[in-house]
């Protein structure tokens, strides 16, 4: 199943979608006791499910506004960096890098961080310049994983059971700040630096060590990459957060990014004022957004 974020006529909607007929169908009409928002629809998903059948004719998603899927999380994304075995190297030759200690390309454990809640943006929104604050802003495609089911101390084994489905992350970065604060919280958490969409797709709509992600910049492709490269999969990056962490269902993990952002070019290609970038993963779709 896809579901999304609507706006309509002022009013946000959780809905099902069908790409195929571009048309959907509200949540609170198909089952007349839900009335909340997307983590709500994911904590009670199991006991909803059943009720969430077209019984006619869907409504058009172009009379709609997309929104972020999940814009009101209740906690920071939990985001990982340097966890594709090129975009390591190619940040670790970039000399931006300034959390490695001396010689190391290859993290020993996941690099883990957050984004607070106010970066997040939807599909078609503008990506705030932050031209007073960063000369350098950078771009980074990222499968986003939403927990469904809570647990503290997950093993890798029963990790993929706790996810609910998956989303596109742009993991926005303002290279300049990153390497100046080496702790990549203010780099990462500006105004706007989440672009997220444009569906939360169910689990069983995808594999988790097959998914194909994209990125171009001004129709110039930029990233194409496999999950399958990942230097540490989704389970173990689950079982890593959860461990001392109980994770909640509605909580978003960005898996990082492989190689092909801005800083990976000689000489770098830091997004401007103008610049459209595109996101792709099949079964989830594309995530476009403009910078301011």
């Amino acid at each position: 199943m896809k579901f999304a974020n609507l706006k309509m006529d002022g009013r946000k909607q959780v809905v099902l979608v069908d790409v195929n007929t571009q048309t959907y169908w509200p949540v609170e009409e198909m089952n007349e006791g839900f009335h909340g928002d997307m983590v709500q629809l994911v904590q009670q998903y199991e006991s909803i499910r059943t009720s969430l059948q077209a019984r006619q004719p869907g409504k058009p998603l172009a009379s709609a506004t997309l929104l972020a899927p999940i814009d009101a999380p209740r906690r920071n994304i939990f985001c990982v960096g340097k966890n594709y075995h090129d975009h390591a190297e190619e940040f670790s030759k970039s000399g931006f890098d300034k959390s490695a200690q001396a010689g190391e390309h290859i993290p020993e454990a996941p690099v883990v961080f957050t984004k607070p809640a106010t970066t997040i943006i939807g599909p078609g929104a503008k990506i705030p310049r932050h031209a007073d604050v960063t000369r350098q802003l950078d771009y980074e495609v990222e499968i986003g994983v939403v927990i469904g089911k809570a647990g503290r101390g997950i093993k890798k084994a029963d990790a993929l059971k706790h996810v609910f489905g998956y989303t596109i992350i742009n993991d926005v970065t303002a290279r300049d700040l990153q390497k100046l604060h080496r702790q990549w919280f203010l780099g990462k958490s500006l105004d706007g630096f989440c672009p997220m969409g444009p569906y939360l797709v169910t689990a069983d709509e995808l594999d988790a060590d097959n998914i194909d992600v994209r990125c171009w910049v001004n129709d110039e492709l930029r990233q194409d990459s496999n999950s399958k490269l990942l230097i540490f999969d989704i389970p173990t990056l689950i079982e890593t957060i959860s461990a001392g962490i109980e994770l909640q269902p509605g909580d978003v993990i960005a898996t990082g990014t492989p190689a092909g952002v801005g800083i990976g070019f000689n000489p770098p290609k830091f997004l401007q004022s103008g610049d459209v970038v595109r996101m792709e993963i099949r079964n989830i779709g594309v995530l476009e957004n403009e910078v301011l």
